[in-house]
């Protein structure tokens, strides 16, 4: 071709022939980042046979045997109490659990449907109704006790809740004890960005027809430019999702190297590609930066967390999660003894 031309117009067109392979090059690199920015799934575990924790909450232990492992962290276990009729007390007796103590990490209670009451050796009392969350931090201890409300007992009703335990970096183990009640009305809502068929992003100008569709409640973290209310000792999200309408994709951006976990708490969608139904939960890979869902069935519901991993030993028994089998000898001499945090 440039034989036919004068060296003149040969020097004129190279310039713009290099200038659309180069354009060419980075759209094709362009769309290769895009492949490697999408999270893969590592595992799917699924829905595992339930218990009873005290006489209050009957619930599929989610994590299973991946629970307390650095696979997850910085989640430790993860319970899901699915919907169940409670009657009326007759006798006003509270159900739930009694004292109990922790130490070394942090507990997430959400409330679905009823009520939760909570009481601490620090003084902390309260109730979390529908939407409500409850964010406590053990530290170097607590003691204190989880019950469906006095209201809730006597009327009774659907409960529906979960609670999620998330490690504490081991500087952090031996902080002062706190507690954070995060009301339904203080947690952002943020509308989902759907993708058409062929993975483009598409753009609603209109907020309220876009939450029709799909929306995140941000309970920790931050998604879309929102920030959740409560205050972590080291990154953590925690997105309450609602898928309202089937078949519509929807791509979240979930930052890279973080441990992310997908769980079904209704209906049932798609993770990039794979089925999930309730009390599944998908594992994902930690490189990548970005997620799709699809709901398969109307008014799904999704947990979505993400945590950069605490990469320090675990060390877990029972109530309390150090690093060392030392330090889990300690607190359970300081539980007895009452010291260091369990002073009753």
């Amino acid at each position: 071709f440039f034989y036919f031309m004068k060296p003149l117009e040969a020097h004129k067109f190279i310039p713009s022939l290099l200038l659309v392979s180069y354009s060419l090059l980075v759209l094709d690199t362009h769309a290769l980042n895009m492949t490697v920015s999408q999270k893969t799934i590592k595992e799917i575990c699924r829905k595992p046979p339930r218990h009873w924790v005290g006489d209050g909450f009957h619930v599929f232990p989610v994590f299973a045997d991946k629970a307390f492992t650095s696979e997850l962290s910085p989640f430790l276990m993860f319970d899901y109490a699915s919907p169940k009729q409670f009657p009326p007390s007759k006798t006003g007796k509270h159900l739930g659990v009694g004292q109990h103590p922790h130490r070394g990490f942090e507990t997430v209670t959400i409330a679905f449907q009823g009520e939760v009451e909570h009481k601490d050796s620090n003084g902390n009392s309260g109730v979390i109704g529908p939407g409500d969350c409850q964010w406590m931090t053990a530290g170097r201890g607590i003691v204190h006790e989880e019950y469906h409300s006095e209201e809730f007992t006597k009327k009774g009703g659907t409960f529906e809740f979960c609670q999620l335990w998330v490690n504490l970096p081991k500087v952090h183990k031996m902080k002062k004890s706190r507690y954070q009640a995060i009301l339904n009305e203080n947690i952002p809502k943020v509308a989902l960005r759907t993708m058409d068929g062929a993975g483009n992003e598409g753009v609603c100008l209109d907020e309220q027809i876009a939450l029709e569709d799909g929306y995140a409640r941000i309970i920790a973290g931050e998604f879309q430019g929102k920030k959740g209310p409560a205050q972590t000792f080291s990154p953590v999200n925690l997105w309450d999702v609602v898928l309202l309408n089937k078949d519509k994709m929807f791509e979240l951006d979930v930052p890279d190297g973080h441990n992310s976990l997908v769980f079904v708490r209704r209906g049932a969608v798609e993770v990039q590609g794979k089925a999930l139904g309730l009390a599944d939960v998908a594992i994902m890979n930690r490189d990548g930066g970005k997620l799709t869902v699809k709901a398969t069935e109307k008014n799904t519901s999704l947990l979505i967390m993400s945590g950069e991993p605490i990469d320090e030993p675990i060390a877990a028994r029972g109530p309390f999660v150090m690093n060392t089998q030392k330090q889990l000898n300690d607190a359970m001499q300081d539980f007895r003894r009452g010291l260091n945090g369990f002073e009753r």
